[in-house]
């Protein structure tokens, strides 16, 4: 599958705000964007104002960006959300949300996104006690999501979850730090849903 494999911090600098693409990294004073403040290329510096239409394009990219996906997965989300009764932006943030590689960033035992992705590719995750090792999988709610047994000696577990720990767990979801796993309690509101992102840009994006 095509994957970006560019710099990660270009893209925060493209957006002009921190994705949180190298998790912890980004908190310190390595973060790219807090020393280049301005998009990357030659004409970073000097890009005048933009259209209705770019600012809704930069929207969905960065949410796109942040989850690390595809045009092509991000539009199909879109249309399933599209077809359910409710606010379409934040049903589309839902989906996102339960997808098992961001699950599993999110109870902590990663610490960015694309760490989630290759460590559940590489079958370190049970859902329900069954072997997932597809990044899109949907979690539903009261699935239980846990480390495998032969993966918990490695360390990037264990030092995610005391990080973790310390910085606190949201509200939809449940973790036993001790037990390595975490389960969904219900389906996250828009307010659960700690996203810097106006979703309803993306909206206006996709009716055009």
């Amino acid at each position: 599958m095509a994957r970006y494999r560019d710099a990660l911090c270009k893209l925060c600098r493209r957006d002009g705000e921190k994705l949180f693409l190298k998790g912890g990294r980004c908190t310190t004073d390595k973060c790219a964007i807090d020393k280049r403040k301005y998009p990357p290329g030659q004409h970073g510096q000097r890009r005048g104002k933009l259209s209705d239409y770019a600012v809704q394009l930069k929207e969905k990219q960065k949410v796109k960006r942040i989850y690390g996906l595809l045009e092509k997965q991000f539009s199909k989300y879109f249309k399933e959300a599209e077809k359910k009764k409710g606010i379409t932006g934040e049903l589309l943030l839902q989906f996102l949300e339960r997808r098992l590689d961001n699950i599993v960033y999110r109870i902590g035992f990663t610490s960015n996104r694309n760490q989630a992705r290759q460590l559940v590719l590489h079958g370190h995750f049970r859902v329900n006690g069954k072997k997932v090792n597809i990044p899109s999988y949907n979690v539903k709610v009261g699935d239980v999501i846990a480390v495998h047994e032969a993966s918990k000696k490695l360390n990037v577990f264990g030092e995610n979850l005391q990080r973790q720990q310390h910085e606190g767990v949201l509200s939809w979801l449940e973790v036993d730090f001790a037990g390595y796993k975490g389960k969904v309690l219900h389906v996250p509101s828009r307010d659960d849903i700690p996203l810097t992102a106006k979703e309803q840009l993306i909206v206006e994006f996709y009716s055009r």
